[in-house]
């Protein structure tokens, strides 16, 4: 049980947010996970229940100042603090810089950037208090290298890779450690949505996440759970040294140069 008595606070109930709030939880960690899907949100709750997992589920819109505030003064009061956050949660729209909406992309740009300065900014006064602690964002491989069509996506992920750098630097003398994780096609309900976009709503959607594996040289595409294991890994002690950097968990994806 390598995080008792640890606290986390994750974001995002479905796809990589729920594989990390389940993965702290069943080794020991007493986990907050915020989410706004209330459907997602409900599944988690019931699969901690019927588990016997000390996690909690909050509602919240993680772009939302008084909503986060509002969610890390409840861990607070529920668990005595706040050592871990993973920010997971992501939207993803489609279009380039011509037809994106600017609504939808500062849309974005909030929940997949926003929410990791806010989680930042009501959690780290409370992992100050208890001498330091890990914070893990998650990014994409879209970060370093893109596809069309998704300017508004890249930039946030781009934008989350920066903010690592700076939030690592800022908080490095508070022994609070900022990494982030950059997967490549992962097994989400946001892989499922890329799949029917492209291919429409009555795709074989395991069909085309088998096609999206092809891409990467180890041959598949990955599970929620192994992005969760690498988070949980970069979170805990036995990575004391690491802070600032991005870590890919993307199947040699970005390893070539457009050979298989």
């Amino acid at each position: 049980m390598e995080f008792a008595g640890k606290v986390v606070i994750t974001t995002g109930t479905t796809g990589i947010g729920k594989a990390c709030a389940l993965e702290f939880a069943r080794n020991g960690a007493s986990v907050a996970a915020l989410g706004i899907d209330e459907e997602a949100n409900a599944a988690l709750r019931d699969l901690a229940a019927t588990e016997g997992l000390r996690l909690n589920v909050i509602r919240t819109d993680v772009s939302k100042p008084g909503e986060v505030e509002a969610a890390v003064s409840e861990v607070v009061a529920s668990f005595g603090g706040v050592d871990i956050v993973v920010n997971s949660a992501a939207i993803h729209p489609y279009g380039d810089a011509t037809n994106t909406d600017f609504d939808v992309f500062m849309r974005c740009m909030a929940v997949n950037v926003g929410s990791i300065h806010l989680t930042a900014q009501y959690a780290v006064p409370e992992m100050r208090k208890r001498h330091g602690g890990a914070i893990v964002n998650i990014s994409s491989v879209q970060g370093s290298a893109c596809q069309k069509n998704v300017s508004a996506y890249v930039a946030s992920k781009g934008a989350i890779h920066a903010l690592t750098r700076a939030m690592a630097l800022d908080f490095a003398a508070d022994n609070i450690r900022v990494v982030s994780i950059s997967p490549g096609s992962v097994r989400t309900p946001i892989l499922e949505l890329a799949a029917r976009t492209f291919e429409g709503d009555d795709a074989d959607v395991e069909a085309i996440f088998r096609r999206f594996g092809e891409a990467h040289p180890l041959g598949r595409i990955g599970e929620p759970e192994e992005v969760a294991a690498l988070a949980a890994f970069l979170a805990s002690s036995r990575a004391g040294f690491i802070t600032g950097s991005d870590h890919r968990i993307d199947g040699g994806l970005l390893a070539g140069i457009g050979v298989r």
